[in-house]
């Protein structure tokens, strides 16, 4: 079993979660399709329904929304689309992302952009979260492009 696997299933346990073999097998197919690029939630969801088929849209939207709440997952949203990745670096949560526009390819950026200089312009307002996201082509599309 992979390591990230193992890591997201310490997590559940550490959270009074059951490792149900649904919750298995969505982990498993977030490691296979959403650790280099965000997979949309329906896709999960129709995953989920063809291996389980008894299993109900709300038990799998929970399942994420969970996932997501214990940093398992990693959301986005782009208008009325919804989509995940899975968490490959459990030890540093706090990162950004380049998204290839082109292919959907994820790049993590280890450094945060949030400066002193945007905080001071915020005059004392309390930052709670944020996220930071560069749009672009990956190398692989510049170079197609480019050719």
């Amino acid at each position: 079993m992979p390591a990230a696997i193992e890591e997201a299933m310490r997590l559940l346990k550490t959270n009074n979660f059951k490792i149900t073999k649904q919750r298995k097998a969505m982990l498993e197919y977030l490691v296979d399709t959403a650790t280099k690029r965000f997979v949309e939630v329906t896709s999960i969801d129709d995953f989920m329904r063809q291996t389980f088929p008894k299993m109900s849209h709300n038990t799998i939207y929970r399942n994420i929304s969970e996932f997501a709440d214990l940093g398992i997952v990693e959301r986005q949203i782009q208008g009325d689309r919804a989509s995940v990745k899975f968490q490959c670096d459990f030890q540093h949560e706090h990162h950004h992302h380049f998204i290839c526009s082109n292919c959907g390819k994820v790049i993590e950026l280890k450094d945060c952009p949030l400066s002193d200089a945007i905080t001071t312009q915020l005059g004392g307002c309390e930052i709670t979260g944020h996220l930071f996201q560069i749009y672009g082509l990956c190398p692989e599309c510049a170079n197609l492009k480019n050719n």
